[in-house]
């Protein structure tokens, strides 16, 4: 079984200057000592105007960095928002491209819709489709990674003319391709469109195996890939604190899983928010019920060991902790993750060669099953040519002078000459 982090970048209120600015470095330091213990994915997620809950609003630009301060680690978008409204699916090939090559082909493509209201109105996304507009631009995007040229799409969410997409991947044809989850049905989804399921409803141990029996048993009956490649695997989050006194990781950790969750529920079902103004950390403290039960991975190192072995009973491929939350310190993250490396992982580690053989052999019929419905691109013949203003002026006979009229021609015949190549 493969181990990740994932980052949401919280910082309750209240913000000092430098608050935010300690965030991102102490997370860049977490993911360089992740690198060299050897845990395998750094995840960071994308989302926008969710203060305190998530300060991850670029995620390329973390993740970039990320790519420069380490070698095996590999760096998980988890996710970027595929609704055209917040990234255009060219602008989305472009930069998974570029941290792909600059990083040596070490990113996981991570993608989802965004359900908060605050996100999805601030970007003008209709949430009653966004669920369409993922479907359609991460299909698209997959082709922008691998046609040459991109053929040009007209679809119901966004349109563009031919273009051949650039940079592209080191891994070819494209980066493993994931989706969020956060309930069962979204878990057949992912499997049946041949991607990664990354699982965000903090399933316990002991009812892992029936996600993963569902999404390997509809991967294997019902697989219509959506992207170039196929990418079987299921990950699942969940809280993160290792101390050898128990007690210890219960206090250092427990607090931050529960500002996630209660977060986590303002943004997206309980709460009223006012942007700017509502300081939801105190809000999370006046309503604490004094739960102090460990929950996830929070314990001495024997405590999870035990969940993890569970975990990898159930047969999941990755589990993914959350440290950075809510007050959870630097200190206590680093020190956790060097106990987990030191007296847990090692085994995990003995055991993944042959998982992940025994693996392959049991899917490969499945796969290639799967592999002979991957739909290509078609490509175009002839190419269309695209010319220069100048040059579309000359061809025209539009004269050239820098006048206002002469700017409101070439406007309207602009719409003119493409109205005729969308005709042709």
């Amino acid at each position: 079984m493969k181990f990740g982090i994932f980052y949401e970048h919280q910082i309750p209120r209240p913000w000092d200057d430098g608050d935010e600015h300690k965030l991102f470095k102490d997370a860049l330091e977490q993911v360089e000592l992740a690198d060299r213990l050897g845990i395998d994915y750094a995840w960071e997620v994308e989302h926008h105007f969710l203060e305190e809950y998530s300060h991850s609003s670029a995620p390329e630009v973390f993740l970039a960095a990320c790519s420069q301060r380490t070698k095996r680690i590999r760096l998980g978008h988890g996710i970027v928002l595929m609704p055209p409204g917040f990234n255009h699916p060219a602008r989305v090939a472009e930069r998974v491209s570029t941290l792909d090559i600059v990083s040596d082909g070490r990113v996981d493509w991570g993608t989802g819709e965004a359900s908060s209201r605050l996100e999805l109105e601030g970007f003008g996304v209709d949430p009653k489709l966004k669920r369409d507009m993922w479907l359609e631009s991460v299909r698209e995007t997959a082709r922008m990674m691998t046609a040459e040229p991109y053929p040009g799409y007209k679809g119901r969410f966004f349109s563009m003319p031919h273009r051949n997409v650039v940079p592209k991947p080191l891994q070819k044809p494209h980066p493993p391709i994931w989706v969020a989850c956060s309930n069962r049905e979204t878990i057949k989804l992912a499997a049946r469109l041949g991607i990664g399921a990354l699982t965000f409803a903090f399933v316990g141990a002991e009812d892992a195996k029936y996600w993963v029996s569902e999404y390997y048993e509809t991967f294997r009956n019902e697989c219509e890939p959506i992207g170039q490649a196929i990418n079987p695997n299921i990950a699942m989050v969940t809280g993160f604190m290792c101390h050898q006194d128990s007690g210890i990781a219960v206090e250092r950790g427990l607090p931050g899983i529960q500002f996630f969750g209660y977060g986590l529920n303002h943004y997206y079902s309980t709460g009223t928010h006012v942007p700017g103004k509502f300081n939801i950390w105190d809000d999370f403290e006046a309503h604490r019920n004094g739960d102090n039960e460990p929950t996830g991975c929070i314990g001495s190192p024997a405590q999870v060991r035990e969940t993890l072995l569970q975990y990898e009973s159930a047969g999941v491929d990755q589990v993914v902790f959350i440290q950075q939350g809510g007050r959870n310190r630097h200190e206590h993250i680093s020190e956790s993750l060097e106990l987990f490396a030191s007296e847990v992982l090692p085994e995990f580690k003995e055991r993944e060669e042959a998982r992940l053989h025994a693996k392959a052999e049991a899917l490969a019929p499945f796969i290639e099953k799967a592999e002979s419905r991957i739909q290509g691109v078609e490509r175009m013949d002839p190419i269309p040519e695209v010319e220069s203003y100048p040059v579309l002026m000359e061809r025209l006979g539009m004269p050239q002078e820098d006048s206002r009229e002469g700017r409101d021609i070439l406007s309207s015949l602009l719409g003119a000459e493409s109205d005729r190549r969308s005709r042709d």
